[in-house]
């Protein structure tokens, strides 16, 4: 599969169902091991499919188990119940989600930009159950913000989807995720998989985003961790994703000259940060 577009290759890693209806999980599984060893969480444009190098790579192994979910309101995940909910009720319904399906070794967990702030909220709530904790292009969120300057990103973001809706979103910001060197098939699949996020669970995860405070939860957080992020992204900068590791005594590993989507973009060298 490896010389699939990522269209073509995440035709065959089919979305699965797991939880009860009003907590309902949507996700995407590879590997051929018995319990899970990763767990992926995607940013706030993308969905489980942003990881599908990370499946590919996986798929053949008899060594480890690989799952991406769609974050609550994302595909047919079910939404959360508070309106403007935080980062600790994602971690919530990670959690909930790894009960219903009887897996509870410690994992590697992964999140991408937004899904960093549910990642680390989920190992402050459970760290014996992480063994590992990998942000790529961490979102910091904005609740260390002002007021004022807290509200005026929240009210932009979502101004900006009333106005386009996903499909004019994904057409106007698609290729600003990504480096001028991303293939046209790697544009085609953020563009693809942002027109596909819904109005609700985008608002709800913008909020949520308004009051994280990744840097306040990483303080909480004791487990191995790894920051990493391309030095052509725009989203969340070099600079700002190096001042995360540093707050952490660490190293910012350096991706390499690729834009904010990195799993797709630097899909080898996530890979092998990830042992994948």
């Amino acid at each position: 599969m490896a010389h699939l577009s990522p269209h073509a290759a995440l035709q065959h890693f089919p979305t699965a169902l797991a939880l009860r209806p009003d907590e309902v999980v949507q996700y995407r599984q590879a590997g051929r091991a018995a319990r899970v060893t990763h767990l992926l969480l995607h940013g706030i444009g993308s969905g489980s499919g942003s990881w599908v190098r990370q499946l590919q790579a996986a798929e053949p192994r008899t060594d480890v188990r690989v799952l991406a979910w769609d974050a609550p309101g994302y595909g047919r995940s079910a939404p959360l119940s508070p309106i403007h909910p935080h980062a600790t009720d994602y971690a919530r319904r990670l959690w909930q989600w790894m009960d219903a399906m009887d897996q509870h070794q410690p994992i590697t967990l992964v999140g991408h930009s937004l899904g960093a702030l549910m990642a680390a909220a989920a190992a402050v709530l459970q760290p014996q159950r992480v063994a590992e904790l990998v942000l790529l292009a961490p979102a910091r969120g904005y609740g260390d913000a002002d007021e004022v300057e807290r509200e005026a990103k929240l009210s932009g973001r979502l101004a900006t989807l009333q106005k386009l809706g996903p499909q004019g979103m994904a057409n106007a910001r698609a290729a600003a995720m990504l480096s001028p060197d991303a293939t046209p098939e790697m544009v085609d699949l953020v563009r693809d998989t942002m027109a596909r996020i819904h109005p609700a669970g985008y608002t709800q995860a913008s909020r949520m985003l308004s009051t994280g405070r990744l840097d306040a939860d990483l303080a909480r957080v004791s487990v191995p961790l790894i920051v990493a992020s391309g030095s052509a992204d725009t989203i969340t900068p070099p600079a700002a994703c190096a001042d995360v590791a540093h707050r952490k005594n660490l190293v910012w590993v350096d991706l390499g000259p690729v834009g904010h989507v990195c799993a797709l973009e630097a899909a080898e060298r996530v890979n092998q940060l990830l042992g994948l």
